[in-house]
């Protein structure tokens, strides 16, 4: 089946307050994230926003795997931003996946978007200093159809489940200019003007979890720089590190 991309919809929407600002669509790649890494490393550093019909070798965090065909949506946008705290920046780019596509969609620490305790979305920020400035490449990888969940440490969720009939143009169309938005006033203004609507969709507030070090505790929001809050033993904890997991227990 060939989809008819909104690229010319979306750089109207975008381009006149991010100069210099392209789209591509690809059939395939390995990974868009990896492709703009390379392309920031050979000095390309325009605005961009990759989109692949098919990812051959998709990244998630923790080095997983996220594979996509024509029942997802992925695509990697790639800016220069000058900013003195990226804390939080996964957690204001999934305030804008979830609210750009549904109202009942959750938001998992650190950056995942959950439909019901399972996976609908995934986020990957990478970023590549350029002298003083860094280029950052925001991975969103989205399950449009149902897809099979063997393999995978959460079970899946669909947008279709939500959105019948919806199709990886239609989802990228609602995605890409509230993004771009969104991550340069998160450039400006940090995290704080997300914080309220991240914790309106907090999928672990209130619940038992446990983290990857084998620490249980029971979740209690995010701070001010994007920590995720657990009340343990010990006491609170802050947890900040992109290499922790944690699962809800309940």
């Amino acid at each position: 089946m060939t989809l008819r991309w909104p690229s010319e919809s979306i750089w109207e929407a975008v381009a006149p307050d991010l100069p210099g600002f392209t789209v591509e669509v690809l059939q395939q790649i390995d990974s868009t994230n990896t492709e703009l890494m390379r392309r920031v490393r050979a000095g390309q550093l325009d605005p961009l926003l990759l989109v692949a019909e098919s990812q051959t070798a998709g990244r998630g965090r923790l080095g997983r795997d996220w594979q996509s065909d024509e029942s997802s949506l992925t695509f990697s946008l790639g800016l220069p931003l000058e900013m003195a705290d990226w804390s939080g920046l996964s957690l204001a780019v999934g305030v804008s996946v979830a609210t750009s596509l549904h109202p009942d969609l959750q938001l998992k620490w650190p950056n995942d978007v959950w439909l019901q305790d399972r996976k609908l979305a995934g986020i990957l920020i990478e970023t590549a200093s350029v002298g003083a400035m860094r280029y950052a490449v925001i991975g969103v990888g989205v399950n449009i159809a149902a897809r099979e969940a063997r393999g995978l440490s959460t079970a899946p969720a669909s947008l279709q489940e939500l959105l019948p009939g919806i199709d990886a143009p239609q989802t990228l169309q609602r995605l890409a200019a509230p993004l771009v938005e969104a991550v340069k006033r998160f450039e400006v203004l940090g995290l704080a003007p997300f914080l309220e609507m991240f914790h309106a969709r907090d999928a672990l507030a209130g619940r038992d979890v446990t983290l990857s070090d084998g620490t249980a505790g029971q979740a209690r929001g995010v701070d001010g720089s994007g920590a995720l809050l657990v009340h343990t033993s010990a006491g609170l904890r802050k947890i900040n590190s992109a290499e922790i997991s944690v699962r809800p227990r309940n």
